[in-house]
């Protein structure tokens, strides 16, 4: 049963999810950047590390590597569990999204419906199209669909955390059995792999808009899935759109709070403009960044970006008509340290981490 409770004492708290709770940890800027998606519908069980002992997704393994690794190419890959309502005996589900334009609103969706036997298949001619590498994608053109149905992709994957687990499958089922329902056949609700955030657990992404929520409770489903009522009953657990950086998503739920539900319709992109950069830290950063290997580069980044204390930060958004268009400016700025769990893993590890706010928020244009 999925109802809110009174958070456990840290000394009680038996999972990751439950100790970034109740130290108050933001979940703005967690969200997973990406500009691609492959969703492969598979029947659990799901190991902890799929990429090594799944046979169905082992095939994949080079050309992922070679997509990540090499080309830097930002690419989530998830799972999804068959589902009695919209799977059929025999065949699976493969959608595949990706980035149309740099400013943008929503991801784009190809999906198709194919036997089981072809889902690696199927999978490699995507990812050879996204290398730009001879494939044979166009024979499963006649198994493509048209749909426009909105996903919620709840996290499910206790072979990586519990707490996805314990938390995410009440969550799912009652999303799938209260909620998918009542949609007109709008909205569809997955079990789904890991989506990176366990201590944020129960977490989803809204697909095809990209957005990450996170520490969900009940009252808060009916704005999340209808968008009724004011937009900060969601703002707690916003864990940010995956079109923006990390210092980006932290000031563009500020300005969604500020615009309102239109803004999630509204095309947009974000850049840094400035960031606390000195001492032999940033000396060693750039130094790394010459390594000729962009998995080297992207974890450089990643570690860099946690020492940040402060950046400048550009919005850029547009209306769907284009009557709208404009800029904001604003600075992020790290105020205060709180202690949190990445894992359930007993005994948890304790882990202090930055906590940012929005400050100086400008409509420049």
């Amino acid at each position: 049963m999925l109802g809110k409770q009174a958070l456990p004492s840290l000394k009680d708290c038996r999972f990751c999810s439950q100790i970034s709770k109740a130290n108050g940890e933001d979940p703005i800027g967690t969200a997973m950047t990406c500009d691609h998606w492959l969703v492969m519908e598979i029947a659990p069980p799901w190991s902890h590390n799929l990429f090594k002992a799944d046979p169905r997704i082992k095939p994949l393994v080079t050309l992922l590597k070679t997509l990540v690794i090499q080309k830097g190419v930002k690419l989530m890959i998830m799972l999804i569990a068959p589902d009695a309502e919209y799977s059929r005996p025999g065949l699976s589900r493969v959608m595949y999204y990706y980035r149309p334009a740099q400013l943008f609103s929503q991801f784009e969706k190809q999906e198709f419906v194919v036997p089981e036997t072809e889902v690696t298949a199927l999978a490699t001619a995507l990812l050879k199209q996204l290398l730009q590498q001879p494939s044979d994608l166009s024979r499963f053109q006649p198994y493509q669909q048209q749909t426009d149905t909105r996903d919620l992709m709840v996290c499910t994957h206790a072979q990586v955390d519990l707490a996805c687990g314990r938390f995410g499958t009440p969550l799912y089922r009652r999303l799938r059995k209260e909620y998918a329902p009542a949609s007109n056949g709008q909205l569809r609700v997955w079990q789904t792999s890991h989506i990176d955030g366990h201590q944020f657990a129960p977490t989803l992404v809204d697909l095809p808009e990209g957005r990450f929520w996170g520490h969900l409770e009940p009252e808060a489903l009916n704005s999340l899935v209808w968008r009724t009522g004011t937009v900060s009953n969601l703002r707690q657990f916003y864990r940010g759109w995956a079109g923006l950086g990390k210092f980006e998503q932290m000031v563009e739920r500020e300005i969604w709070m500020q615009e309102g539900w239109n803004w999630l319709s509204y095309a947009k992109s974000g850049q840094i403009l400035a960031k606390d950069q000195k001492g032999i830290k940033l000396f060693l950063y750039r130094l790394l960044l010459r390594i000729p290997s962009k998995l080297v580069q992207f974890v450089v980044k990643e570690l860099y970006q946690k020492e940040i204390k402060w950046a400048k930060v550009q919005i850029d958004f547009m209306s769907g008509d284009r009557h709208i268009v404009g800029t904001y400016e604003a600075r992020v700025e790290a105020y205060k340290q709180i202690t949190t769990a990445w894992d359930s893993s007993q005994p948890m590890k304790l882990k202090s981490v930055k906590q940012y706010q929005v400050n100086c928020i400008t409509k420049v244009v």
